[in-house]
């Protein structure tokens, strides 16, 4: 398309005072960059005199224009620059479905995979209901991104197979999103995850990196096909699987390369959802009218703002905004790293004119940086909180510390006027370490008559870890004389001096403790020797 449309606004919209419109209300959701965003609104009118009022400098009679211009920049297109969404236009009220059909091009496989997921989609039609009901609210955007790009239609679909179009869908191997990214691949794609936020589940970061890793895929292997399921199973994976082949002779399309069950299933069950979408009347399916215009506006936000307070702002449920706005990690949305929020057309206009209104606090909670490592109820004490508050919004297991450094979310003081800083909401991070004392490695010599029991109880741990940690027969008392014994403790090695003072009650001489050393971590070096010690090394460990 590439005609300006004629600007026809719904009800909502046309109700717009001149507060919201100072609210920066945009266009379809977009991360386009700065220049390709529609102009910023010019300050709202000013508000008409009253008879006791000094007049205003400038007649309110001009408000009106002022306020029609600046509602024509509210549905701009951001995705089609300089084209404005007209909602009476046919191609806008026509159905979306028929215009991702338009764009199918990948060739269709037909194989007893196709007909296993049919089926198992067939045999689920409150699931395909669900799915297609929550797709309903993306695919526009997503359709969109996939046209500009000159992409199959098919790639629009895909979510479907990932994550049924979950937002906040989790797989078992950490794979997260709309999309199911894995956290290395999502950084390679500027997916930032931090404390604050995980842009794996944020509908615009994800859509425009998982298009922009599928076109990386396609010109790697030059085969959709091929694409996909190195989408699914890695691009190493299949290139070796093709270089397998070749070397063979054998062919090298997706249907010809050994590989697992989950990836051979990947591209049938694209496959089945492709088929579904043509004829849905053959599977005894039905889809809901999704119209080809944008489902969603996003608001442009300037401060912190709450979570549960912009949910209330938008006259949503939390869980309905979180379907739109998924990315939130901690019950804060920080203005730096969050410029806007998205949400459907009718809560869009109320969220604007609501928090133009709005004159309590926007957001009470906000960043600290842990000066020092401490435990979490000093740090609780120091920021005022109750250590189980501290500990469940920041996500602290037991008997860990907070190391210096490290960021906790925690309440905004009434007198802090500054949000939190770029730097921080792209880079905070919590980072733990153990709330003991560290082992110490000492090496011990036995002496004559000493026992594993003796030594055990020397260094506070008990006989039977010594002698199962070191593959020590169960029955196994006695050790050589001269025998060396590795010991992590916390405790204080006895003092050679001491020993001969008072001697082991099995003990002939005195026992000769080594030297301490703490090379490396006492734990991976306990680690280490309890999976197979040489000679007659002997570790023990602090009991618990």
């Amino acid at each position: 398309m590439t005609l300006i449309h004629r600007l026809t606004l719904p009800k909502a919209l046309t109700r717009l005072s001149p507060l919201l419109l100072a609210a920066l209300l945009t266009a379809c959701a977009t991360t386009a960059p700065p220049q390709a965003e529609a102009p910023s609104a010019a300050p709202p009118p000013a508000p008409t005199p009253t008879a006791e009022a000094t007049p205003a400098p400038e007649p309110a009679t001009d408000a009106a224009p002022v306020v029609r211009t600046m509602a024509a920049e509210l549905l701009e297109d951001n995705l089609r620059p300089g084209e404005k969404i007209d909602l009476d236009a046919p191609d806008v009220n026509a159905d979306l479905w028929a215009r991702l059909r338009g764009g199918f091009q990948l060739q269709d496989l037909d194989d007893d995979w196709v007909r296993k997921a049919e089926a198992w989609y067939s045999a689920r039609p409150d699931y395909v209901d669900r799915m297609t009901d929550r797709g309903s609210r993306y695919l526009f955007h997503i359709l969109e991104e996939v046209e500009k790009r000159g992409m199959p239609a098919e790639l629009a679909l895909l979510p479907f197979v990932e994550s049924a179009f979950v937002t906040h869908a989790v797989s078992s191997t950490k794979a997260t999103g709309m999309w199911q990214f894995m956290p290395a691949t999502g950084r390679d794609f500027d997916l930032k995850q931090n404390i604050f936020r995980d842009d794996r589940r944020d509908v615009l970061a994800s859509t425009r990196a998982a298009l922009d890793y599928l076109g990386r895929l396609y010109k790697m292997f030059g085969d959709w096909h091929l694409a996909l399921a190195a989408y699914n199973w890695g691009p190493g994976n299949v290139q070796k699987a093709v270089a397998r082949n070749q070397r063979l002779g054998l062919p090298t399309d997706y249907a010809s390369l050994k590989m697992p069950d989950e990836t051979r299933y990947y591209v049938p069950k694209l496959q089945a959802v492709k088929n579904i979408v043509l004829a849905p009347d053959r599977f005894a399916l039905s889809l809901p009218p999704v119209a080809n215009h944008p489902y969603f506006l996003s608001v442009k936000i300037e401060r912190d703002i709450d979570v549960a307070l912009a949910a209330e702002l938008a006259g949503l449920s939390l869980e309905t905004f979180q379907q739109f706005n998924p990315q939130m990690n901690k019950p804060v949305i920080l203005a730096a790293a969050t410029q806007q929020v998205l949400l459907p057309y009718e809560q869009a206009s109320a969220f604007a004119e609501n928090l133009a209104r709005h004159n309590g606090p926007m957001a009470t909670w906000t960043a600290w940086v842990v000066p020092k490592t401490m435990s979490p109820s000093d740090a609780a004490k120091r920021t005022g909180m109750a250590e189980s508050a501290l500990r469940e919004v920041n996500r602290i297991p037991p008997k860990m510390l907070v190391k210096a450094g490290s960021t906790l979310l925690v309440p905004r003081a009434a007198h802090v006027v500054d949000d939190v800083s770029e730097r921080l909401a792209d880079t905070a991070a919590l980072n733990l370490a153990p709330d003991a004392p560290p082992l110490r490695r000492m090496s011990v010599k036995a002496g004559k008559g000493d026992t594993i029991a003796g030594i055990a109880a020397r260094y506070k741990v008990r006989a039977e870890q010594v002698a199962q940690w070191n593959k020590l027969g169960r029955h196994t008392t006695s050790l050589k004389p001269g025998q060396t014994l590795v010991v992590y403790t916390a405790t204080t090695a006895p003092a050679v001096t001491q020993a001969k003072a008072t001697p082991a009650p099995q003990a002939a001489r005195p026992v000769r403790v080594a030297k301490a050393t703490a090379k490396s971590s006492p734990a991976r070096k306990a680690a280490k020797v309890a999976r197979g010690g040489k000679g007659n090394t002997v570790v023990a460990a602090a009991a618990p």
